[in-house]
C-alpha cells in the first residue's frame, strides 16, 4: 500500500471506502445486529476514520439505509435462471441457499432492531418483502399455479421463517424449508411430472 492510500492516522482512505464500509457493516451487522453495532467499530473493520463514514452516510442511520438498498438492488438468482421451468426456480431458491451460508434475512435483522415503523430502513424493508413476495407469485402463475399470490405469500413466509428461525437458533433451518417448500409445491401445482 503506497502512503497515498494512508490517511493521516495510518489508516486507509480513498477510493473503495464506500464500498469497504459497506462491506465492513454488513458484515458486523449479520454477526452482531444493527443497534450493536457502532460508527466506531464499522470504521475500524473498514480501515476508514469515522469522518469518512459520516461523510459517506451521513450517520448509522444512513448507513443502514444504503446497506439494505445494496441487497435491495441484488436480484434472487433463482427466479431469473435460464433453463428451468417456474416450478423449477422456485425450488431453486431454497435448494440453492443449502450450499450458501446459513440465510440470515438483512431485510428481517433490521425490521425487528428498528422500533420506529416510519424508519427509512424499515420502509425499505417492507417494501422488499412485499416485492419478492409478489415477485414469487408471478412465477407461482408463470407455473400454473390456481391461487399464485397464495403460493407466493406461503414461499415468502417460509423464506422469512427460515431465516428467522435460523438466527433463533443458531442451527441452518434450510433443509427442513427445503421439504417443506416441494410440499407446498405439490400442493398447489400436483407432483412434478
Amino acid at each position: 500500500m503506497t502512503s497515498l492510500e494512508m490517511g493521516p492516522t495510518g489508516q486507509r482512505r480513498g477510493r473503495g471506502a464506500r464500498e469497504r464500509i459497506l462491506r465492513a457493516a454488513g458484515e458486523l451487522f449479520r454477526e452482531h445486529g444493527v443497534n450493536a453495532t457502532g460508527i466506531e467499530q464499522v470504521s475500524e473493520s473498514a480501515q476508514v476514520s469515522r469522518r469518512t463514514v459520516y461523510q459517506h452516510f451521513g450517520g448509522k442511520d444512513g448507513l443502514v439505509e444504503a446497506y439494505l438498498q445494496l441487497h435491495d438492488a441484488a436480484p434472487v438468482p433463482a427466479l431469473e435462471r435460464d433453463g428451468l421451468t417456474p416450478r423449477e426456480r422456485l425450488v431453486a431458491i431454497f435448494e440453492d441457499a443449502l450450499d450458501a451460508t446459513p440465510p440470515l434475512c438483512p431485510f428481517i435483522g433490521a425490521a425487528v432492531e428498528i422500533a420506529d415503523p416510519e424508519h427509512p430502513a424499515r420502509r425499505i424493508a417492507r417494501d422488499y418483502k412485499v416485492d419478492l413476495a409478489a415477485r414469487l407469485a408471478a412465477v407461482a402463475r408463470d407455473a400454473g399455479a390456481a391461487e399464485p399470490e397464495v403460493l407466493g405469500d406461503q414461499l415468502a413466509l417460509l423464506l422469512d421463517g427460515v431465516s428467522a428461525r435460523t438466527r433463533a437458533t443458531g442451527v441452518d433451518a434450510m433443509p427442513t424449508a427445503v421439504t417443506v417448500a416441494h410440499v407446498l409445491l405439490d400442493r398447489a401445482l400436483g407432483p412434478p411430472t
